[in-house]
Protein backbone atom coordinates (compact mmCIF):
# COMPACT_ATOMS: atom_id res chain seq x y z
CA UNK A 1 0.00 0.00 0.00
CA UNK A 2 3.03 2.48 1.05
CA UNK A 3 4.23 1.76 -2.39
CA UNK A 4 1.18 2.86 -4.29
CA UNK A 5 1.32 6.00 -2.79
CA UNK A 6 4.84 6.24 -3.08
CA UNK A 7 4.30 5.35 -6.73
CA UNK A 8 1.46 7.95 -6.79
CA UNK A 9 3.12 10.71 -5.40
CA UNK A 10 6.26 10.44 -7.93
CA UNK A 11 3.99 10.25 -10.91
CA UNK A 12 2.28 13.06 -9.66
CA UNK A 13 5.57 15.39 -9.19
CA UNK A 14 6.48 13.91 -12.35
CA UNK A 15 3.75 15.35 -14.01
CA UNK A 16 3.76 18.91 -12.30
CA UNK A 17 7.73 19.27 -13.44
CA UNK A 18 6.90 18.17 -16.99
CA UNK A 19 4.69 21.58 -16.60
CA UNK A 20 6.77 23.54 -15.29
CA UNK A 21 9.90 22.88 -16.79
CA UNK A 22 9.23 24.67 -20.32
CA UNK A 23 8.38 27.88 -19.11
CA UNK A 24 11.07 27.84 -16.67
CA UNK A 25 13.34 27.45 -19.32
CA UNK A 26 11.51 30.00 -21.61
CA UNK A 27 11.88 32.86 -19.41
CA UNK A 28 15.36 31.81 -17.79
CA UNK A 29 16.85 32.20 -21.39
CA UNK A 30 14.71 35.44 -22.17
CA UNK A 31 14.93 36.77 -18.84
CA UNK A 32 18.92 36.48 -18.92
CA UNK A 33 18.81 38.16 -22.13
CA UNK A 34 17.32 40.90 -20.79
CA UNK A 35 19.48 40.98 -17.93
CA UNK A 36 22.89 40.71 -20.42
CA UNK A 37 21.33 43.57 -22.79
CA UNK A 38 20.66 45.51 -19.70
CA UNK A 39 24.00 45.21 -18.29
CA UNK A 40 25.80 45.92 -21.70
CA UNK A 41 23.62 49.09 -21.83
CA UNK A 42 24.43 49.98 -18.05
CA UNK A 43 27.98 49.40 -19.08
CA UNK A 44 27.96 52.81 -21.58
CA UNK A 45 27.78 55.00 -18.65
CA UNK A 46 30.46 53.03 -16.59
CA UNK A 47 27.46 50.91 -14.43
CA UNK A 48 28.78 47.02 -13.68
CA UNK A 49 24.94 45.37 -13.33
CA UNK A 50 24.40 41.85 -14.15
CA UNK A 51 22.01 39.88 -12.15
CA UNK A 52 21.79 36.59 -13.34
CA UNK A 53 20.88 34.33 -10.20
CA UNK A 54 18.12 37.29 -9.95
CA UNK A 55 16.86 36.44 -13.43
CA UNK A 56 16.97 32.99 -12.56
CA UNK A 57 15.05 33.13 -9.93
CA UNK A 58 12.92 35.06 -11.44
CA UNK A 59 12.28 32.51 -14.31
CA UNK A 60 11.29 29.74 -11.63
CA UNK A 61 8.44 32.24 -10.13
CA UNK A 62 7.29 32.79 -13.81
CA UNK A 63 7.27 29.03 -14.53
CA UNK A 64 4.84 28.27 -10.80
CA UNK A 65 3.33 31.63 -12.09
CA UNK A 66 2.21 29.93 -14.96
CA UNK A 67 1.24 26.69 -13.63
CA UNK A 68 -0.55 28.07 -10.80
CA UNK A 69 -2.49 30.44 -13.48
CA UNK A 70 -3.27 27.13 -15.82
CA UNK A 71 -4.90 25.79 -12.87
CA UNK A 72 -7.49 28.02 -12.69
CA UNK A 73 -11.29 26.87 -14.75
CA UNK A 74 -11.60 29.47 -17.15
CA UNK A 75 -7.99 29.48 -18.30
CA UNK A 76 -8.62 27.70 -21.60
CA UNK A 77 -11.91 29.86 -22.09
CA UNK A 78 -11.59 29.32 -26.34
CA UNK A 79 -10.61 26.30 -27.25
CA UNK A 80 -12.37 26.00 -30.02
CA UNK A 81 -12.03 29.41 -31.93
CA UNK A 82 -8.06 30.69 -33.59
CA UNK A 83 -5.68 30.09 -31.07
CA UNK A 84 -5.02 33.97 -30.94
CA UNK A 85 -8.12 34.02 -28.68
CA UNK A 86 -6.60 31.62 -26.29
CA UNK A 87 -3.21 33.41 -27.01
CA UNK A 88 -4.40 36.68 -25.82
CA UNK A 89 -6.71 35.53 -22.89
CA UNK A 90 -3.87 33.50 -21.46
CA UNK A 91 -1.42 36.42 -21.69
CA UNK A 92 -3.68 38.49 -19.69
CA UNK A 93 -4.16 36.18 -17.28
CA UNK A 94 -0.63 35.57 -16.71
CA UNK A 95 0.03 39.47 -16.79
CA UNK A 96 -2.77 40.01 -14.19
CA UNK A 97 -0.99 37.04 -12.08
CA UNK A 98 2.74 38.31 -12.60
CA UNK A 99 1.19 41.96 -11.95
CA UNK A 100 0.34 40.99 -8.28
CA UNK A 101 2.86 38.69 -7.15
CA UNK A 102 5.46 41.54 -8.40
CA UNK A 103 2.84 44.49 -6.49
CA UNK A 104 2.87 42.36 -3.06
CA UNK A 105 6.50 41.20 -3.70
CA UNK A 106 7.17 44.97 -3.40
CA UNK A 107 4.43 45.72 -0.96
CA UNK A 108 5.87 42.93 1.18
CA UNK A 109 9.56 44.86 2.70
CA UNK A 110 6.84 47.53 3.54
CA UNK A 111 4.42 46.01 5.41
CA UNK A 112 7.22 44.42 7.51
CA UNK A 113 8.54 47.84 8.10
CA UNK A 114 5.14 49.37 8.60
CA UNK A 115 2.87 47.18 9.92
CA UNK A 116 -0.24 47.94 8.52
CA UNK A 117 -1.17 47.50 4.95
CA UNK A 118 -2.81 51.11 4.18
CA UNK A 119 1.07 52.70 5.53
CA UNK A 120 2.99 50.25 3.19
CA UNK A 121 0.93 50.55 0.30
CA UNK A 122 1.62 54.57 0.87
CA UNK A 123 5.12 53.83 1.64
CA UNK A 124 5.33 51.60 -1.86
CA UNK A 125 3.59 54.48 -4.32
CA UNK A 126 6.35 56.51 -2.87
CA UNK A 127 9.72 54.43 -3.02
CA UNK A 128 9.25 51.94 -6.02
CA UNK A 129 10.72 53.50 -9.17
CA UNK A 130 7.77 52.93 -11.47
CA UNK A 131 8.92 53.62 -14.90
CA UNK A 132 11.42 50.64 -14.11
CA UNK A 133 8.61 48.75 -12.82
CA UNK A 134 6.35 49.23 -15.77
CA UNK A 135 8.86 48.94 -18.16
CA UNK A 136 9.52 45.20 -16.75
CA UNK A 137 5.56 44.81 -16.96
CA UNK A 138 5.42 45.49 -20.63
CA UNK A 139 8.47 43.19 -21.01
CA UNK A 140 6.49 40.40 -19.46
CA UNK A 141 3.08 41.15 -21.38
CA UNK A 142 5.40 40.77 -24.56
CA UNK A 143 7.09 37.40 -22.97
CA UNK A 144 3.69 35.81 -21.79
CA UNK A 145 2.01 36.56 -25.04
CA UNK A 146 4.64 34.94 -27.05
CA UNK A 147 5.07 32.09 -24.83
CA UNK A 148 1.09 31.35 -25.07
CA UNK A 149 1.32 31.56 -28.57
CA UNK A 150 3.40 29.19 -29.07
CA UNK A 151 1.92 27.07 -26.04
CA UNK A 152 -1.38 27.03 -28.42
CA UNK A 153 0.23 25.99 -31.12
CA UNK A 154 2.08 23.19 -29.12
CA UNK A 155 -1.54 22.30 -27.87
CA UNK A 156 -3.00 22.18 -31.41
CA UNK A 157 -0.57 20.33 -33.17
CA UNK A 158 0.87 18.62 -30.70
CA UNK A 159 4.07 17.99 -29.07
CA UNK A 160 5.94 15.58 -30.65
CA UNK A 161 4.84 17.12 -33.99
CA UNK A 162 5.90 20.85 -33.21
CA UNK A 163 9.21 18.85 -32.37
CA UNK A 164 9.41 17.13 -35.39
CA UNK A 165 9.11 20.54 -37.11
CA UNK A 166 11.46 22.24 -35.35
CA UNK A 167 14.22 19.88 -34.96
CA UNK A 168 13.22 16.89 -37.65
CA UNK A 169 13.25 13.10 -36.97
CA UNK A 170 14.99 11.82 -34.17
CA UNK A 171 15.42 8.61 -35.32
CA UNK A 172 17.24 9.50 -37.81
CA UNK A 173 21.04 8.92 -38.46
Amino acid sequence: MAELKTMKIFTRLKHEFSHVVPPTIFFLVTFNVIMLTNGLMLQVHGIQFSSFARASIAALVMGKVVLIADKLPFINKFPDKPLIYNAVWKTFIYILAVFLFRYVEHLFPFLIEYGSVLAANQHLWGEVVWPRFWAIQIWLFVLFFVYSAFHELIRVIGRDEVLHMFFGDHREP
